[in-house]
């Protein structure tokens, strides 16, 4: 789970909002969007001069599917936060188990269907994943800095 609610600064402070919605996360999350566009079309240049356009769509879904798993916890989060609620061990394990097997069932499904480049979905959401951790992770460990 990434804690890009927590660790960017420049969000919009959820107890000043009073409510959270789906175009507060996309706001706050606007630099990884603009990194999952990025590996898009960094995919579809590379393999398509290769001639491998297949397998740049496939990369293409994994970071798409990637971006919308992470855009879905961030809002869980910030729903979570705005609520005032404390969160039970259940409810997250709840959460995160019915957003992994839908992005499985679909990275799955693309796989099979697209076989053999559609194992390029599964790199797409390994390297989305590797970059949107990071991305969360650098904020938190300046703020630790600070302190």
């Amino acid at each position: 789970m990434s804690g890009g609610i927590v660790a960017d600064r420049e969000t919009t402070s959820p107890e000043v909002t009073g409510s959270a919605s789906f175009g507060q996360v996309v706001r706050d999350q606007k630099k990884t969007i603009f990194v999952a566009i990025g590996l898009s079309v960094a995919a579809y240049w590379i393999l398509g001069q290769l001639g491998e356009w297949t397998l740049a769509g496939c990369l293409a879904a994994g970071v798409g599917l990637g971006l919308l798993n992470h855009l879905a916890t961030e809002y869980w989060l910030l729903r979570l936060i705005t609520s005032g609620e404390e969160p039970t061990r259940n409810r997250l394990a709840m959460s995160t188990m019915v957003r992994l097997v839908v992005v499985s069932a679909a990275a799955v499904a693309i796989a099979v269907v697209f076989w053999p480049d559609g194992i390029g979905v599964f790199f797409g959401l390994a390297v989305f994943r590797l970059i949107a951790l990071v991305m969360t992770t650098v904020p938190l460990l300046k703020e630790l800095r600070k302190q």
